[in-house]
């Protein structure tokens, strides 16, 4: 079934029983028309050093064991990355930076994400979007942001028996997640809300909720400009398996 309208996002994410079915609806999503109109653009339009390639042109959806402990949410695909390649995080310089930290942190089986079927494995892990569509100028509006959460709390209640910690990439996952807690979680997010940070680390006092940790976002504006180094991305993910493990 198609998704065309906010209503039915909501319908089609509550009713999916599995991370399968969840992952189908989502890729059939169709109901933020600027975001489609944007992602199917790019996959017709293409870069030039992929103009010989078929682009997904699609939502993505979520990628990791269905029973991980950690759970990495991002903002939303990159218009020639996982928008391209069908996967998130893959075929782009935030996943060439991203993977290799979860390589070298023991949660993937290689360093490289270049495309859907390169073999790429994660360990206690999935990762997924706030929004699904890749957004012109990464800035999905509020309304679309919306729009899609649905999927995300779907996915967040089918982790949830395990899921103990959740990385924040940036400021918008951050400030993302609180909406999604209260839906998922019940009860109402800390007021005043934490503020985000690289290292920033939120638990609830009961500990009825996974730990937060926020990082900054692996873009290339912080990568390129030492902003965000690989010792510190190694910190954070060391940090979340400590987390994971009850440490």
């Amino acid at each position: 079934m198609v998704v065309h309208s906010p209503a039915e996002v909501a319908a089609r994410a509550a009713g999916s029983a599995d991370l399968v079915a969840l992952d189908a609806g989502v890729v059939d999503c169709f109901a933020c028309p600027r975001l489609v109109a944007w992602r199917e653009e790019v996959a017709a339009t293409r870069r030039a050093a992929f103009r010989d390639q078929v682009y997904w042109g699609r939502p993505v959806p979520g990628f990791g064991v269905p029973d991980a402990r950690i759970a990495i949410l991002g903002l939303a695909p990159a218009a020639h990355g996982g928008n391209r390649t069908g996967r998130i995080f893959t075929g782009d310089r935030s996943g060439d930076v991203l993977f290799a930290a979860l390589h070298r942190a023991g949660l993937a089986n290689q360093p490289t994400s270049v495309s859907a079927d390169d073999g790429l494995a994660l360990h206690d892990l999935r990762i997924f979007a706030s929004v699904r569509c890749a957004p012109p100028d990464n800035k999905p509006t509020p309304v679309e942001r919306d729009t899609c959460a649905p999927w995300l709390w779907r996915e967040l209640e089918l982790i949830k028996p395990t899921v103990r910690v959740v990385v924040a990439l940036g400021a918008f996952a951050w400030a993302a997640w609180w909406p999604a807690m209260s839906r998922v979680y019940g009860g109402a997010p800390p007021s005043p809300r934490p503020a985000f940070g690289h290292g920033a680390h939120w638990t609830s006092p009961d500990g009825g909720y996974p730990h937060l940790l926020g990082c900054y976002h692996v873009s290339q504006q912080n990568t390129f400009t030492g902003r965000l180094t690989p010792a510190m991305l190694d910190d954070i993910f060391a940090r979340a398996k400590e987390l994971a493990r009850g440490a």
